[in-house]
């Protein structure tokens, strides 16, 4: 069984939707006690990567969501979620994350350009993707839907498993033992992101 970790701060009906247009079921989760009995774990996230944290913190998720991680069962943070994982981001403030996975999590550099970059990157654009489970049955290219401001530096290159150009190239989706991120949303990204979730459900 699959768990949707709800603590207040993500798109929880879509993504359990696209599960359910999988077959697949999901339990949207808000107990932390309960993450154990689950075989996978999806952490969603929409908003600021402070308040997402705070979230955690209030409900006590931290510790249950590094304990599931050291457990090796599988964990995919998507958008937001997938910043969580990482050590820190700079998104108002210096704030601590979750420290799944090595590096940190900053804005788009706007200004190196002719004209500003336009943030938050917004809409349609390609992942280019190593030969990685998670995108079985994909091209090593293929238009996913995007939504943020902020993007994942990632400490150890081989923890990269996908990358996007947005002015420049930016790490769009990571991969350390058990532990999964992607920065678009599968859930908006018709059959590709379907088909991302559908290769998590067979891990």
């Amino acid at each position: 069984m699959i768990a949707i970790v709800d603590y207040n701060m993500g798109n929880l009906a879509s993504v359990q939707n696209a599960f359910t247009k999988l077959g697949s079921a999901t339990v949207i989760e808000n107990d932390p006690n309960k993450f154990k009995d689950y075989d996978k774990l999806i952490l969603p996230g929409v908003g600021a990567f402070g308040d997402a944290m705070e979230h955690l913190r209030q409900r006590e998720m931290i510790d249950a969501l590094k304990e599931y991680a050291s457990s090796g069962n599988y964990m995919l943070g998507i958008c937001l979620g997938m910043q969580l994982l990482f050590d820190s981001s700079e998104e108002f403030g210096r704030h601590q994350g979750l420290g799944l996975i090595k590096g940190d999590v900053k804005a788009f550099d706007r200004d190196n350009f002719s004209e500003p970059l336009k943030v938050p990157h917004m809409g349609w654009n390609r992942m280019f993707t190593a030969n990685h489970p998670l995108f079985d049955n994909l091209d090593e290219e293929h238009y996913l839907y995007f939504v943020h401001t902020y993007h994942a530096y990632c400490e150890n290159e081989k923890d990269i498993i996908g990358r996007t150009n947005y002015g420049y190239e930016f790490t769009s989706a990571v991969g350390h033992n058990n532990i999964f991120g992607i920065q678009p949303h599968p859930e908006k990204s018709h059959d590709n992101g379907l088909k991302i979730l559908e290769n998590f459900i067979g891990l």
